[in-house]
């Protein structure tokens, strides 16, 4: 659903005015990441939140929420332009090269050779797992069990073909 005030800047500052300084500086943080002729403004709020003690771009957005080793981007360097600075943008997937700690670029997006090893990781877990299930006891079992079918199921086609060619003879 979309708000009927998205398109009535008064009534979205309003709305602005309404928050809390802490929400509003989060907002502004949001909003002003990665637009050079908003950088001023940027930096400002981020000062003031880190001023405050309030949480901004290098901690998680709900308080206590522990982020996994090698999470987000490094000390000193902004996050990603949606989540608080940087420029954002694919020029750290697509590179390739990430400054980045943990497989992402400086600006906090994961890196090509991350992600092809990601996938590859996953691709060899699964033909792994295949591989175990065909060489256990109970993958065997369902591999000659399918071949029990399949025997069947020819033997079974070949009578019917034997019928039809019985009946076309008389």
């Amino acid at each position: 659903m979309s708000d009927p005030s998205a398109g009535d800047p008064g009534a979205l500052a309003a709305r602005l005015a309404a928050l809390p300084d802490e929400q509003l500086l989060a907002v502004l943080i949001v909003v002003t990441a990665g637009r050079e002729n908003l950088a001023p403004l940027y930096e400002t709020a981020t000062r003031l939140v880190s001023e405050t003690g309030q949480s901004g771009p290098g901690q998680p957005v709900i308080p206590g929420t522990r982020q996994p080793a090698g999470y987000g981007a490094s000390p000193g360097v902004g996050g990603s332009a949606q989540v608080g600075g940087g420029t954002g943008g694919l020029s750290g997937l697509v590179s390739g090269s990430g400054n980045g700690v943990g497989g992402y670029a400086g600006n906090g997006v994961p890196t090509f050779d991350a992600v092809r090893d990601k996938v590859e990781r996953r691709i060899g877990t699964a033909h792994g797992g295949r591989e175990l299930d065909r060489t256990s006891p109970a993958g065997r079992g369902a591999d000659q069990q399918w071949e029990a079918r399949e025997q069947a199921a020819r033997e079974r086609l070949e009578q019917i073909r034997t019928s039809l060619h019985e009946g076309e003879g008389s």
